[in-house]
């Protein structure tokens, strides 16, 4: 194994210990394009890797009071229904197109965290109703069964947007749905994948040491910043995959797509002052 792969997998648990995700979406291609795994081998290897990494992360977000256990147990039960079934159905589809969706809806989640709440809502400091949790949990299981992906990068959006849960309990809710979904995705896995055991354990050990980083990090970082963070990550990740498996061509439209939802945010009603006033300081809170 090399340097460089071992380098990436300690970023893989850092990005999971800070934004609740992003890891998985690492794991994958650094399995793929740095280990030489085949696909199927590296979703089945991201699922125990990501696992064992979100349980570590997971104990200093619990620590510092960032985890809501219901809404994450409820969400996470239902999530490991579809990430069983994902996980049987992943095995007759071929490794283009799994990477491909992969990367469409690592693409379409980074738009929905750059563009942020539309509004706050109403369930900002309470929990989902249930059979909102157990609908939104078995759909992103299924994709982590399917992908490989821990499913952070859906789990935090459908936590912070939908929920209206702060960035930080997102974060922290999302690493215990996140071990859940992976390992019942790996249970779906196994029949048909054989993994690389010393690859995977020293993969895993590297992620587990970054998560612990991460974690102390995730409580230091302001709300948005994390938050626009985790998007552009998304944009870079999604646009690498989808040139792998495309064409480089296909990497063009991707900033200028991304750039020009920016602008319509910052341009939308509401979210300019006016410049012949002078704007109260406690203006900046409606951004």
């Amino acid at each position: 194994m090399s340097v460089l792969t071992l380098a990436a997998s300690l970023l893989i648990g850092v990005f999971l210990g800070v934004l609740g995700g992003g890891g998985s979406m690492l794991t994958v291609p650094i399995l793929v394009y740095l280990a030489g795994q085949h696909t199927q081998q590296a979703i089945a290897a991201s699922l125990f890797v990501v696992g064992v990494t979100s349980l570590a992360g997971l104990t200093s977000h619990a620590r510092a009071g960032r985890v809501r256990w219901r809404t994450g147990t409820l969400f996470g039960l239902a999530g490991m229904a579809g990430a069983y079934a994902g996980g049987r159905v992943a095995a007759y589809i071929p490794d283009t197109v799994l990477l491909v969706g992969f990367a469409l809806m690592m693409l379409a989640t980074a738009a929905a965290m750059l563009r942020g709440p539309r509004k706050t809502s109403k369930q900002a400091h309470g929990e989902l109703p249930l059979h909102r949790l157990l609908l939104q949990g078995l759909l992103v299981g299924v994709v982590t069964g399917l992908l490989g992906a821990g499913g952070g990068f859906l789990i935090v959006p459908a936590l912070a947007l939908l929920a209206g849960l702060p960035m930080g309990s997102a974060v922290g809710t999302s690493l215990l749905v996140i071990a859940m979904n992976s390992f019942a995705g790996l249970a779906g896995h196994l029949s048909d994948a054989h993994l690389d055991w010393s690859l995977t354990l020293a993969v895993t050990a590297a992620a587990v040491l970054g998560s612990l980083i991460g974690g102390r990090l995730a409580g230091r970082i302001p709300q948005r910043a994390l938050r626009t963070g985790f998007g552009w990550f998304v944009v870079a990740m999604g646009g690498f995959v989808l040139g792998q498996q495309i064409g480089p061509v296909v990497l063009a439209p991707v900033p200028v797509v991304v750039a020009t939802l920016l602008v319509r945010r910052r341009r939308a009603p509401g979210t300019e002052s006016p410049p012949r006033a002078v704007a109260p300081a406690s203006g900046s809170s409606h951004h």
